[in-house]
């Protein structure tokens, strides 16, 4: 009995040090921070439906906040994200949409600030293809699985854009070209004397061609709003705001229509002014109605550096420093506004089951 008695005291105060042990541990825990545990990191998959809106010198005004409304044009995108953190997420997409710009459709001839774009007359169409990685930063912060993620969380994301564009405009039915009633890819065409040989003294000389690869800076807000255990449906939109301001095809001066040589379609798609219609709308201008000649101002009739006379409303068309085609010192950006439903996959996937 008295052997038993000391092996009890010995294993209760063996004990006794082991739950001190214990309790000093539980006391310094501090919790396991599991969040870049595989539990808690998801990627996801989805598609979007967009809307492409345009700012840039074919706006109807020179405000930043001037888009015409009418000239929003659809597209459809898809997309990667991976989720590693409470707050952040990593976002790659591809999207295809195309942007639009009519300074006849748009500018208000009676508006002292838009007649210049209105009697101008140029038009464009682009389509866009861009490939944009961002990091998304949430506004709610979620510790949890998928699987118990935040119903509604708004959010940010900024990032970095790569993009192929390619400007084209709709020659005038009645022109009289074989390119007459089709669009037509601009850049090529140089209409800012970028493929000209230009006199060193020429107001747009040392202008190059631009390229159709651009970047851009992409920023924008969302609202993402759970459906399910593996579906979520956001709403977001955003700017673009690109290294380039030829998205419109227009940029600095008109210069001398002789530099275009025997190219009488760049010539033509260079200064739409004179022209009596709107090249896609088709309608008429009325050059010669005096109300509108108010508008217009007066016509230029000029010898050009080929040694042929040129007409052309006064400030357009014409080689002189304050006959801006656009504006240089700002360049063109464009909208997207995106609605997106997004798929979470990986291995949480197997895990997960419908509600």
């Amino acid at each position: 009995m008295i052997l038993f008695a000391g092996v009890d005291s010995v294993y209760g105060q063996l004990n006794r040090k082991q739950i001190r042990k214990n309790n000093k541990r539980i006391s310094n825990f501090r919790g396991k921070k599991t969040w870049f545990g595989k539990e808690k990191r998801y990627n996801y998959v989805g598609v979007s439906v967009n809307a492409f809106n345009y700012f840039g010198d074919l706006a109807p005004l020179s405000n930043r906040a001037s888009t015409d409304i009418a000239f929003t044009r659809p597209g459809i995108g898809v997309f990667w994200g991976h989720r590693f953190g409470p707050f952040y997420t990593l976002r790659a997409s591809f999207t295809y949409g195309t942007i639009r710009g009519d300074d006849f459709e748009s500018a208000d001839p009676n508006d002292d600030d838009a007649k210049f774009r209105y009697v101008r007359n140029l038009h464009f169409r682009n389509r866009i293809k861009e490939l944009t990685v961002v990091a998304m930063f949430d506004l709610f912060k979620n510790e949890s699985s998928y699987i118990s993620r935040v119903q509604w969380t708004p959010y940010v994301y900024g990032g970095l854009t790569v993009f192929h564009h390619n400007p084209q405009a709709f020659v005038p039915e009645d022109s009289g070209l074989p390119e007459a009633g089709t669009w037509v890819d601009l850049e090529p065409l140089g209409t800012e004397g970028q493929y000209a040989d230009l006199d060193p003294t020429a107001v747009n000389a040392g202008i190059e061609p631009y390229s159709k690869f651009q970047f851009a800076i992409p920023l924008g807000i969302g609202i993402r709003y759970r459906l399910n255990q593996v579906l979520d449906l956001s709403f977001e939109t955003g700017v673009r705001y690109t290294f380039t301001d030829y998205l419109d095809d227009v940029s600095q001066n008109y210069v001398d229509p002789g530099v275009f040589g025997d190219d009488e379609l760049a010539r033509l798609m260079s200064d739409l002014s004179y022209y009596p219609t709107a090249p896609v709308s088709g309608s008429e201008r009325e050059l010669d109605n005096p109300n509108i000649q108010e508008i217009y101002g007066n016509t230029d009739t000029f010898v050009g550096v080929d040694g042929n006379t040129y007409t052309r409303i006064s400030g357009y068309g014409q080689e002189q420093r304050d006959n801006v085609r656009g504006n240089k010192n700002e360049n063109d950006l464009y909208f997207v506004t995106s609605i997106k439903v997004a798929f979470i996959i990986g291995a949480t996937f197997r895990r997960a089951k419908f509600r």
